[in-house]
């Protein structure tokens, strides 16, 4: 079996793909992993694990070259299987993937997707028709392809998967201090790349709000992108550079994730979010935007709050709601653990990819 995907970076699609190569029972499938443009973080766990990474080095939207040797790579290994991930490892690999006469083919879509022009809904739904099915992580996904043309028996709802949260090896006060925050402050979390999707301002603006109302609130942002300086130029225009702290990509997020006293998603669709997810599984009290991927994770006042996309005020009116009701705080971040750990457990994630791969090869019936 290949798995292909553009990067090994710390993201949703690229953590749910390691997870489930890692996690394969190796006397059934001999796993290896592609990144078609880069390698990652991901990749030395991958390795550890015993799991071959071929790295491609695509360079340019259009490349030749690299889809050369992608198409040289899947002829040396002949695999059974070859699943691709997200869109440019969807569009090269099924293409190549088709040319070597591989015999089953797999792909992932991971998000609601409007940002696709006629040129890639034109090459999805062309590649659409010999693949065997395309995996959604969301009902919300599923119904964006099926407006988008995709037939339905080509669709297979498979959810995301996450994994109890260890306690953090660093104490809360060792963390406030190593962030050089006041001890009594309350911690506000958002994790994810900083780009448009995700409205990030949105969050420096209710931290603003917030700040009118009590003082005792830091916003941590930490993910990395291309809106990186924009959003360090807003937060600065807003004078709030002192409740607002852009921590940047880290390695350590399970670290910092069990301090949270709330987490924050303020994205404008989203396909299923791993850092909600996360933060659920580790009892932290997500507020979130009302749209459909995230009403399939949280019942708004049951296992989180939901706040229509772009209102500021409601996200500071349910996170100083949850900041003021530490009882609350606690029902709602339990029955949200209990969910998470319930329904989306890494086991059930693998094992319905293992059920889909066999039956698709004839293994199962």
């Amino acid at each position: 079996m290949l798995q292909i995907i553009p990067s090994l970076d710390r993201a949703g699609a690229e953590k749910q793909m390691s997870l489930l190569a890692r996690g394969l029972p190796p006397e059934e499938f001999e796993v290896y992993v592609c990144a078609l443009s880069r390698g990652g973080p991901l990749e030395a766990e991958l390795r550890q694990a015993g799991i071959p990474v071929h790295v491609i080095g695509k360079r340019w939207r259009a490349d030749p070259q690299a889809y050369r040797r992608l198409r040289r790579l899947i002829a040396e290994l002949r695999p059974q299987v070859v699943h691709t991930w997200l869109f440019a490892a969807n569009a090269y690999g099924r293409w190549a993937a088709f040319c070597c006469g591989v015999p089953v083919v797999v792909a992932a879509e991971r998000c609601e997707d409007p940002w696709k022009g006629m040129l890639e809904r034109l090459i999805d739904l062309y590649l659409a028709r010999k693949t065997a099915r395309i995996v959604v992580n969301s009902q919300a996904v599923r119904d964006f392809y099926l407006r988008y043309g995709v037939p339905a028996e080509k669709l297979v709802v498979i959810p995301n998967g996450v994994g109890p949260v260890l306690p953090s090896s660093t104490g809360r006060q060792e963390l406030l201090a190593e962030l050089g925050l006041p001890e009594n402050c309350y911690l506000v979390g958002l994790i994810g790349r900083l780009w448009p999707q995700k409205r990030i301002k949105d969050a420096i603006w209710a931290a603003d709000l917030l700040k009118v109302i009590r003082d005792d609130v830091h916003l941590l942002i930490i993910g990395d992108g291309p809106q990186r300086h924009r959003l360090q130029r807003f937060r600065d225009q807003c004078h709030i550079r002192d409740k607002v702290h852009l921590l940047g990509h880290r390695d350590d997020v399970p670290r910092i994730l069990p301090h949270l006293d709330v987490l924050w998603c303020t994205s404008a669709y989203e396909g299923q979010s791993n850092a909600v997810m996360e933060a659920m599984a580790a009892g932290v009290p997500v507020v979130a935007t009302d749209i459909p991927a995230n009403r399939e994770l949280l019942e708004h006042g049951v296992t989180g709050f939901l706040f229509p996309v772009g209102d500021r005020a409601s996200l500071a009116r349910y996170t100083h709601k949850l900041l003021g009701d530490r009882q609350l705080a606690r029902c709602l971040a339990q029955a949200a653990q209990a969910h998470i750990l319930r329904n989306f457990s890494v086991e059930t994630m693998i094992q319905r990819y293992r059920q889909l791969y066999l039956t698709l090869l004839g293994i199962l019936g």
